[in-house]
């Protein structure tokens, strides 16, 4: 099903800075659209982390070197459930590509087909890291302009959007960064996501140095917590010209950290009583899932 979602997204990005929620499962897609955001992103953090796994990108061994080969057709399945939840443009974190040139296409495939605005791949090896972890390891730039061209074969329709984030500023200076993102552009990505940058003066230089190569710029910022990246505002980043600031796994956080407290006080005191004027009530779910009795 090949939708203007993409095209429509696009727009958005050309003439504001889009604030793009991070959304784990069908339901808080709702519930970011029904809040009047304009487009949402699919984290591969978030998605795996639902399932109580490390974001690796597809492959997880624990301490015990018990080993789970995560399933990509699992990871696509919950996304595109996602996706088509809502009516909004929904940009799908693929990581690395799940580990194979087949598995990339397949996941472009199936996304467009299932109404996504696009992906976004990186410049990590397999299995990879979280982006705001130390001892990353980046494939070279020959690997990854490989993977972008490989993503825009398998697209059927030129407005399905290539996000290619770039982890390099773990071992490089952004100067460097940059020569990568305008090989990556000039490979066939239509969006340049530098992950991890350390302070806004790196973000603003970043785009200073990328902008006599491209007129008008399509730039992802990352906005995560607990990282290497600085809080700032999606306001400021509007100000550095950022077309887009993705949350990635805000949301899940804050939803963990209140069942957190919440199952605390249940064990303690046996009864949800305290918690009564903090949930949603039933009217509002009904409502939100438009549930109609």
């Amino acid at each position: 099903m090949i939708t203007n979602k993409a095209s429509t997204l696009k727009s958005l990005m050309q003439e504001d800075t889009v604030i793009m929620p991070g959304v784990f499962n069908p339901l808080t897609a709702k519930l970011a659209e029904k809040i009047g955001f304009r487009a949402l992103y699919v984290s591969g953090a978030a998605l795996h982390q639902s399932w109580g796994l490390p974001d690796t990108g597809g492959l997880y061994s624990s301490k015990k070197n018990e080993k789970y080969v995560f399933s990509p057709s699992k990871y696509l399945e919950m996304a595109i459930d996602i996706t088509q939840a809502t009516g909004l443009p929904t940009i799908v974190d693929i990581d690395t590509g799940f580990g194979s040139a087949r598995n990339l296409q397949n996941a472009v495939k199936r996304l467009e087909k299932a109404g996504a605005a696009g992906i976004q791949i990186e410049d990590q090896v397999f299995p990879k890291r979280c982006g705001h972890l130390n001892e990353k390891e980046i494939i070279s730039i020959k690997e990854m302009r490989l993977r972008i061209k490989t993503a825009v074969k398998a697209r059927e329709n030129s407005d399905f959007l290539i996000v290619a984030r770039t982890d390099a500023r773990c071992n490089f200076p952004v100067n460097l960064i940059v020569d990568r993102a305008m090989l990556y552009k000039e490979a066939g990505a239509d969006i340049i996501f530098p992950e991890a940058l350390k302070t806004k003066e790196e973000f603003r230089y970043f785009y200073e140095l990328v902008k006599p190569y491209w007129t008008k710029p399509l730039l992802i910022a990352n906005m995560t917590e607990f990282g290497k990246t600085p809080y700032i505002t999606a306001q400021e980043f509007k100000e550095m010209d950022y077309s887009a600031v993705i949350f990635p796994v805000s949301a899940m956080r804050v939803a963990m950290k209140a069942m957190e407290d919440f199952f605390k006080c249940l064990k303690e005191t046996g009864t949800q009583k305290n918690f009564i004027d903090k949930m949603q009530t039933r009217q509002e779910l009904y409502d939100l899932i438009r549930y109609k009795l």
